[in-house]
């Protein structure tokens, strides 16, 4: 740590950076004391400004960030912190905590696959925090059996959609299908970017 440069504080900011995506999730601060947790553990601890004390993220809301790669700028002033993040990263629900356009170009109508760590994201926050009349929340609360059984169940929508001419009922099943999946993921403790770290190897 010779080399960091922490502020009066004691304090260094932290961008924490999806490994996968390369999505900028959210900016913290570290003390020493932090730094050598997340040294220590593989996960990523910060200090709380408000509360004047280490928090560990993702404690009670299991939206742990598993650190795969910290490295910090030319000045030493500032660390980048590449992450597995499971479930959302911001408190709101949403993956990243930078959600809220400022500036840009938009292209109207283009939405990617980042759409699914959105849904994800929104999953796991009725999760932890369930809302009255949510369908989400009836799945969890019915448990592993019911959402297999509506996994198999719009499994077998898709089959019957690809069947049929047209694209419009096979893009609707399998857009169902996916959420389900994202329900039993979330259920299962398992993040979308494990998934696409599976993928990806296919690909070597």
């Amino acid at each position: 740590m010779k080399d960091l440069k922490f502020d009066e504080k004691g304090l260094i900011p932290a961008i924490v950076q999806d490994d996968t995506t390369k999505e900028v999730l959210m900016l913290a601060y570290m003390n020493e004391a932090s730094l050598k947790k997340t040294l220590e553990t593989g996960e990523t601890w910060f200090w709380s400004r408000s509360r004047k004390e280490l928090w560990h993220k993702g404690e009670t809301s299991g939206h742990i960030q598993r650190v795969k790669h910290i490295s910090y700028d030319c000045d030493g002033d500032t660390l980048l912190i590449q992450v597995l993040q499971k479930g959302a990263a911001c408190h709101t629900g949403e993956k990243s905590c930078f959600f809220n356009p400022l500036y840009g170009e938009k292209e109207e109508g283009k939405v990617g696959s980042e759409i699914l760590e959105k849904l994800y994201g929104i999953i796991a926050n009725r999760k932890e925090n369930p809302k009255e009349g949510s369908y989400t929340n009836y799945l969890f609360d019915k448990g592993i059996d019911k959402m297999l059984k509506k996994v198999g169940e719009e499994t077998a929508e898709v089959i019957i959609a690809a069947k049929n001419p047209g694209k419009e009922e096979l893009v609707y099943e399998t857009s169902d299908l996916f959420y389900h999946l994202l329900v039993l993921l979330r259920e299962k403790d398992i993040a979308p970017e494990e998934i696409f770290i599976e993928l990806n190897k296919r690909f070597k």
